[in-house]
């Protein structure tokens, strides 16, 4: 796809309505549509949240990220910025002040979370990325991202079992990962 192309996409994708229900998100050039999540999802996403000290840091779910340099807005399921670094208001979020990205893993979303939003997040210089994964009970963060563009990934990856404590260097946190619920009757992947 040349540059013209995803331009035309981003501007179509900037005054797009999706249908009530589904989440919308462009990933490299291309229009993403998912269903509601799934309420294993909801729940991890709500731990988390209560886990993260809102006094020091600001966390907002399902909010569009724009990421200099790509034809990207995604939408994780949770960033997490130092309380006053964001704007006051608008759309878009610069990756640039998100210090953690969170994406509970969906039955579909297995591959675009682990593949093309962990190039996507690095290229965004976004400092930590956590994927909570309810089918392989597992939290997997990637850290100290490197490179530009499609060159980028992250340098760092640390995998934690459910059950076990994981520590959030970047927010001076440890998550209680206990309360993090599994999909029954999902067929496992062969993702890290």
């Amino acid at each position: 796809m040349t540059a013209v192309d995803e331009r035309g996409v981003a501007e179509f994708f900037a005054g797009f309505e999706p249908p009530e229900g589904l989440k919308v998100e462009l990933l490299r050039g291309e229009i993403v549509m998912m269903a509601g999540p799934d309420l294993v999802h909801n729940r991890i996403v709500t731990s988390l949240m209560d886990q993260i000290p809102h006094r020091r840091w600001e966390r907002l779910q399902t909010q569009d990220v724009d990421v200099v340099d790509e034809a990207s807005e995604p939408v994780p399921d949770l960033v997490v910025m130092e309380v006053g670094v964001g704007p006051a208001s608008g759309r878009l979020l610069p990756s640039q002040v998100i210090t953690l990205a969170v994406e509970v893993v969906s039955k579909t979303s297995v591959d675009r979370d682990y593949g093309v939003k962990r190039l996507i997040y690095a290229a965004g210089e976004v400092p930590a990325y956590l994927i909570i994964d309810p089918i392989m009970a597992q939290c997997v963060l990637y850290s100290e991202p490197v490179g530009r563009g499609e060159g980028a990934d992250y340098q760092v990856q640390r995998i934690t079992r459910f059950g076990t404590p994981l520590p959030l260097e970047q927010l001076g946190v440890e998550l209680d990962t206990t309360l993090f619920g599994t999909y029954k009757g999902v067929k496992p992947h062969h993702r890290p």
